[in-house]
């Protein structure tokens, strides 16, 4: 097994063993070019071709395209897996996975509509919301990462589901409509419940910048200090101490 190998499978986090130089470098950075951004960028490739096969008509084109959409999308589930069992998430992967999953979507849902089989109105409100989405997650990933809710993946699902059925040849009638309602009414709701969340923790990360207390600072002091009335000598006088911030107030 080369070096290469080994490294990208003994990363802390992975089911592979450890090696002495994880132990010396244990939050080692993951390198670019790997598996999980290697489906990423497989998923934007597959995007034209999806999006040719669909618009070249014909029922075998469209049962192309129903298979090349199914392979993007489940890409879309192996990648973010893969790279948080695996220790390989990466600054690209958290910007290319949500832009590869929009361009999926959009084009499957802009394309659609254009051949005239789902109404505009349904397009403009997902792509609304997905990209609303998408520009708060830059707005608040700084202050940390919002986790996908269970709602959200049902919401993917949806999705996917509703527009595999309206990229199959064969009209499936009131299935795929009732299927494409219940991905709008998620979407909806998912969109308000992720909008609540990236605020709340926007306000919370502004909260912690607050400095510390001046209250605080004699608590440092040992009680027994206390107790004779004066400061061990490693331990500065409060009134020194009150003078700047908290180690890490400002971070």
């Amino acid at each position: 097994m080369n070096r290469d190998t080994r490294d990208l499978r003994d990363v802390p986090g992975s089911s592979g063993p450890l090696t002495s130089s994880d132990a010396r470098n244990p939050q080692a950075t993951p390198r670019l070019v790997n598996l999980p951004n290697g489906l990423t960028v497989l998923r934007l490739v597959l995007v034209p071709v999806f999006v040719a096969f669909l618009v070249a008509g014909g029922t075998g084109s469209r049962i192309v395209a129903f298979f090349v959409f199914g392979v993007a999308s489940i890409t879309d589930f192996l990648d973010g897996q893969m790279a948080r069992r695996s220790g390989m998430i990466t600054d690209f992967g958290k910007i290319a996975d949500p832009i590869a999953d929009k361009a999926l979507t959009g084009s499957a849902l802009i394309t659609l509509s254009a051949l005239g089989d789902l109404p505009w109105w349904v397009t403009v409100v997902i792509l609304v919301r997905e990209v609303g989405v998408t520009l708060l997650r830059f707005w608040v990933i700084r202050h940390g990462v919002i986790a996908a809710s269970r709602g959200g993946k049902i919401k993917t699902v949806l999705q996917i589901v509703a527009i595999g059925l309206y990229i199959l040849p064969e009209p499936l009638g009131w299935l795929r409509s009732a299927t494409m309602a219940a991905a709008v009414a998620v979407t909806l709701v998912t969109g308000v419940d992720y909008t609540a969340r990236a605020l709340r923790l926007r306000r919370a990360a502004h909260g912690q910048l607050v400095p510390a207390s001046h209250d605080r600072v004699p608590d440092q002091v040992p009680d027994k200090a206390r107790a004779v009335g004066t400061s061990p000598p490693d331990v500065p006088p409060a009134g020194r101490a009150a003078a700047g911030p908290a180690p890490g107030a400002g971070e």
